[in-house]
């Protein structure tokens, strides 16, 4: 409806607006008409310009003849309004979003569509039925086409068989032994393809033939190569007494060795049957080991003498002594294949005698330290290639691992028990020379260390890191219990710090830890802990955390770093119990020297010569004794640590027990300087250049005790004032004077504070102030 009062009212106005102008423009709408026809259009309007206005005004002249009489407008209002509403009709969308004749158009494609596709399809299916008898007349033509061409085929790959066959047998009739193989070759060919065929038949009669004439093939070219073999003296069992001669045609003979090996080995490469294991020998040397695998299992397999698992084996001897090309210059040709061949007679024997050794400890035993010994022999053979295995890696089966670390543990702690209990266990045997016995590891504790080396070097050349890692764990546990063990006798000799034993007890102590701090740096450990981490070995690094595993990983730390720090604990610990039994004696001793008259002793102007104090004597000579009994009985490293802990000692019971408590006159102070410059510091003078720098505490004080009067008192004062200004918070000019300490530097006193050098200056006799 409001459309059509907008089109009515813009109609209504139109036509005012026409009517108003045909009414007052009548000369220049005839002015226009003189100059363009109402036909004409302009060049530039085109068919989609708007529309002129001559249309509108064509229909008002024909509805309005007489335009003073507007009667007939309302009929042409309806009559607009009627025409609207049928075009509005027109464009209105039906709900599917398309005007209605749109719709209606697309419903009428689609039925036209649905109809066309149902009469294709019941075409097609009576299409279908009607030509269904003749698919199934040319399927069964077909399938008969089919099975006729696999029969074709069949009887071609029969003919070919047969053909092949014949081929081969005429060459060795004809000695063409190269045309043979090349026949059986083919023959090989035809049986890789005919591998994913169903035919099994066929398969196993062409597998029945190639056997047949690869075995026949094999037995010509074996004897013969035998016959040469034999020419030329093969096989050499030991090194000839005598240079053996040639034969005749050496020549002949070598070219046809080298014919036959040619032959032997395109007839092995020819035979698809492969026995399945990864590294096995060339044909011409398993003909070439026939012989020498009689005579090993003549001798190493049975009830015969050679034969004996308690004696050393010969076996790996006569393996050994093969592998000698000068001797065999045929052996040039293939050198791995043979050293691959004779160490597998010799694994077979390993593999065999391993499995019955179990439960046979003494035997068990001995069967690995024969195999240790054939393969370091093995590896210093120039010929074997490193990649070649040799017999380690037969011990690596759990069971036998497992025997073995049980064994190796076992025999370890029963060497240990019985070297503790030796007599000689806590004397070192190289006592007598100085210059080797630095660390004067008693024999116990070397004897323990060469036993871990030992088990190190023959598990150092296993393949596997896993297994070796089980060795080092093993290793760990052992220097654990030895060290458990030094821990109980160290208890058992702990009422006699001084003594011999407990020495030795310590001297292990520190042989043990230093040489596990080595290991740490060796190269051999550090792959290792590499591999524990990257392996995950829980035994190793199971009980590790994040951090300490990283550490681990970095190089930081090593996998004897527990054992270290509780050996050093227990070194740490047995040193102070001999300083403490150390010092008791030496305090002992010195209670007369610590309850002097310093007081009333005189000046040194008055003495002619200065002599050692008489109280002092005893504690001097206590001093002495003991640094020569720690001097003989302790390596160096030790006694470097014992005589500073001691002069550390020292210094502080002869600080606290004979200066502060004691008054000093002049006399006084200069014995106790004269007593400690000349005769306490120069008996630690053996072992430094300067002494008195261990005893800082009682070098000062004599510092101070002897200084002059007048120094004493401004260093006094310097000290009171500078206490009172700070204090009352006050601080003189810079410059003016000094501080305390720069003064107490300048006089040598570097450890003493200066509340205790006022201590120390009150404890003089003629005190600064009296």
């Amino acid at each position: 409806m409001t459309c059509a009062v907008y089109v009515s009212t813009n109609m209504a106005a139109v036509t005012a607006q026409s009517i108003n102008t045909n009414i007052n423009m009548p000369e220049e709408r005839a002015g226009d008409s003189t100059e363009e026809e109402p036909g004409d259009q302009s060049p530039d309007r085109g068919p989609d310009s708007p529309r002129s206005p001559e249309p509108n005004l064509e229909l008002l002249r024909s509805a309005l003849p007489d335009l003073k009489s507007l009667s007939r407008a309302g009929e042409l209002l309806e009559r607009l309004q009627r025409e609207t509403e049928a075009l509005e009709e027109q464009v209105r969308r039906e709900p599917d979003g398309f005007p209605p004749r749109v719709s209606s158009a697309l419903r009428a494609a689609e039925n036209v569509s649905e109809k066309t596709q149902e009469t294709n399809s019941l075409f097609l299916s009576q299409h279908l039925e009607k030509a269904r008898p003749c698919m199934e007349s040319f399927g069964h033509a077909f399938h008969q086409v089919d099975i006729i061409e696999r029969h074709i085929k069949y009887l071609q790959c029969l003919q070919r068989i047969e053909e092949l066959s014949s081929s081969v047998q005429q060459c060795l009739m004809t000695n063409s032994v190269w045309e043979a193989v090349s026949a059986v070759d083919k023959m090989a060919a035809l049986v890789v393809v005919l591998r994913e065929s169903r035919c099994s038949h066929l398969q196993n009669f062409l597998q029945q033939t190639l056997r047949f004439w690869h075995k026949i093939l094999k037995d010509r070219l074996t004897s013969d190569f035998e016959e040469v073999l034999a020419t030329l003296h093969w096989p050499i069992l030991s090194p000839p007494t005598q240079t053996l001669s040639p034969p005749p045609n050496a020549q002949d003979v070598s070219s046809q060795l080298e014919a036959l090996v040619s032959q032997l080995l395109a007839l092995q490469n020819s035979y698809p049957f492969s026995t399945g294991r990864k590294q096995e020998v060339c044909l011409p040397v398993q003909i070439m080991l026939l012989p020498l695998t009689k005579r090993f299992k003549f001798h190493f397999y049975g009830n015969r003498q050679t034969n004996c698992l308690s004696k050393t084996w010969s076996s790996p001897g006569l393996v050994l002594t093969r592998f000698r090309p000068d001797l065999d210059p045929v052996l040039l040709w293939f050198q791995v294949d043979f050293c691959r061949g004779l160490l597998s007679l010799v694994q077979l024997k390993v593999q065999n005698d391993a499995s019955r050794l179990l439960y046979e400890d003494t035997l068990f035993c001995h069967l690995v330290e024969e195999v240790l010994h054939f393969e370091k022999e093995l590896r210093s053979q120039p010929l074997l290639p490193s990649s070649v295995p040799g017999l380690l890696h037969l011990l690596l089966e759990e069971n036998l691992l497992q025997k073995w670390l049980s064994m190796e543990k076992k025999m370890a702690l029963e060497k240990v028990d019985s070297m503790l209990s030796s007599e000689g266990a806590w004397t070192s045997q190289y006592k007598d020379i100085s210059d080797v016995d630095e660390l004067k590891a008693p024999d116990c504790a070397e004897t323990f260390m060469t036993l871990l080396q030992v088990i190190t070097d023959r598990y150092r050349g296993l393949p596997c890191a896993a297994s070796q890692l089980k060795f080092l764990e093993l290793q760990r546990e052992l220097v654990d219990d030895f060290r458990i063990r030094l821990t109980q006798v160290m208890k058992e000799e702990s009422r006699a710090p001084l003594g011999a034993r407990y020495c030795a007890i310590l001297n292990a102590v520190n042989y043990i830890s230093t040489i596990l701090s080595d290991w740490e740096d060796n190269v051999f450990f550090l792959q290792l802990q590499q591999a524990a981490v990257s392996l995950g070995e829980e035994s190793i690094v199971g009980s590790l955390g994040v951090t300490e595993l990283g550490r681990l990983a970095s190089l930081e730390t090593s996998l004897f770093q527990g054992l270290l720090g509780l050996l050093d604990r227990l070194r740490a610990d047995m040193t102070g119990r001999l300083l403490d039994t150390i010092m008791r004696e030496v305090s002992d001793k010195a209670r007369p020297y610590c309850h002097d008259r310093w007081l009333s002793l005189a000046s040194p102007q008055d003495q002619t010569v200065m002599s050692l104090s008489t109280s002092a004597c005893p504690m001097m000579l206590c001093v002495r004794d003991r640094l020569l009994q720690m001097h003989t009985a302790l390596s160096l490293p030790l006694f470097q640590i014992t005589w500073q802990g001691l002069a550390e000692r020292l210094d502080g019971f002869i600080y606290q027990e004979v200066i502060l408590a004691n008054h000093f006159s002049e006399g006084g102070a200069a014995q106790l300087q004269f007593d400690m410059s000349r005769n306490l510091f120069p008996l630690f003078g053996h072992y430094c250049k300067r002494p008195e720098n261990f005893f800082k505490h009682v070098k000062e004080a004599c510092v101070l005790l002897t200084l002059s009067l007048g120094s004493a008192l401004l260093l006094r004062d310097l000290i009171q004032d500078s206490d009172l200004n700070q204090d009352s918070g006050l601080q003189g000019p810079a410059g003016v004077e000094p501080s305390p300490q720069a003064a107490l530097n300048e006089l040598g006193v570097y450890c003493l504070s200066p509340k205790d050098v006022l201590i120390l200056l009150n404890l003089r006799a003629a005190r600064p102030g009296q």
